[in-house]
């Protein structure tokens, strides 16, 4: 592999900082996620919300996937307007997204739209809501089996909560999500049993479920336990992160085969003092939730150590100082790179070594349309 295959011939054109996006990388892991599982699309259910780009989307269709998973109506709103088969928005909506939710179903008449559901009171809302317009809404319920974020645990309440929907005439139950992002071990074994093991219930319970209603599904995971899931023909899957990947999705998940397709271009914009060069690489333009050493890891500089961000600036402490010159391109993984597209508008889209285009970051949008 050439080890300089981020270098970008033409990038005096593109601004810093920014994202710059490797098409071809982004086709590789489109085709890896595919071959994963042995050509079954019906089984890939990817999460829009790391890209949120209308380009990329339109790449995962092109490879034969065509349904999608979204945090926010915005990522259902252009997986609609590509052509999305079905969109599940894996939250459950409260406030005026109801609403907003309401409207894509009846605008986008083509895409098939569900949305989860934790407990009665919800479903006891979208129904009334539903049902004064004469719609029918998809729901799957969301299942809790460890992480506590959301959903809810297998038990008397999911009991409940299954029978009060038979009395839901405008909520159609088409199955169970789980999500178990809180297991992320860098063994892949390791991770497995965990995964299988908090499995275990869920997938008796979802047996019993299907004896009564034969056509439901369980859309399971994301990235972290992708490999995992598709090792079990009932599971849909649902990775998102791995369309562009990231730093720390590659320190722990080494089992998996995808490569670098979002990096961060930055400048040296200033030499303070000796041994000490500063980015215009800001915590407004790189995920910040984690601590200042896993942010982001420059490809093309050694013996450094990012100091410390503020909003518009990284403080780097490096050993060849006296070689770096102001003006000197930076390329970086970001770590958390879902949050960090987030945090941009548009990217440079390279090929071939070369900027030949540019895209937006549509769904950063809190609202579209709808």
């Amino acid at each position: 592999m050439d080890n300089k295959w981020f270098e970008i011939e033409n990038v005096e054109t593109i601004d810093s900082p920014s994202v710059a996006i490797f098409k071809n990388h982004v086709v590789h892991n489109i085709k890896e996620m595919v071959a994963l599982v042995n050509g079954k699309v019906e089984r890939l259910m990817p999460h829009v919300k790391t890209n949120k780009m209308p380009k990329i989307m339109q790449l995962l269709m092109d490879a034969g996937i065509s349904n999608f998973k979204a945090s926010t109506i915005s990522e259902a709103e252009i997986a609609a307007e590509t052509g999305a088969n079905s969109v599940l928005i894996a939250h459950q909506l409260v406030g005026p997204k109801v609403d907003r939710f309401l409207s894509l179903i009846s605008h986008f008449s083509e895409t098939t739209f569900s949305t989860l559901i934790d407990s009665i009171e919800t479903a006891e809302l979208l129904n009334s809501k539903a049902s004064k317009i004469d719609i029918k809404v998809n729901i799957y319920i969301d299942i809790n089996n460890g992480m506590d974020r959301s959903g809810i645990k297998i038990g008397t309440d999911l009991d409940k909560l299954i029978i009060f929907l038979k009395d839901c005439k405008a909520l159609q139950f088409k199955g169970l999500h789980v999500y178990d992002g809180h297991l992320r071990d860098a063994d892949f074994s390791t991770r497995n049993e965990k995964i299988e093991n908090g499995f275990v219930t869920v997938t008796d319970y979802f047996q019993n479920l299907k004896k009564e209603y034969p056509s439901i599904q369980m859309i399971c995971g994301g990235t972290p336990s992708f490999t995992s899931h598709l090792l079990n023909k009932d599971r849909i899957t649902s990775p998102g992160t791995c369309v562009l990947w990231d730093w720390g999705y590659s320190e722990k998940l080494t089992e998996q085969n995808f490569k670098y397709a979002a990096l961060l271009v930055t400048r040296i914009i200033s030499k303070p003092t000796e041994g000490i060069v500063t980015l215009d690489l800001g915590h407004k333009s790189v995920a910040p939730e984690n601590p200042i050493d896993k942010r982001v890891k420059f490809l093309n500089l050694e013996d450094y150590e990012l100091l410390s961000q503020s909003e518009e600036h990284g403080v780097l402490k490096v050993r060849n100082w006296e070689e770096l010159q102001i003006g000197d391109v930076l390329y970086g993984v970001p770590y958390h790179v879902c949050p960090t597209i987030n945090l941009h508008d548009e990217v440079s889209v390279i090929e071939n070594g070369q900027k030949t285009n540019t895209w937006e970051i549509t769904a950063r949008k809190r609202k579209i349309n709808f």
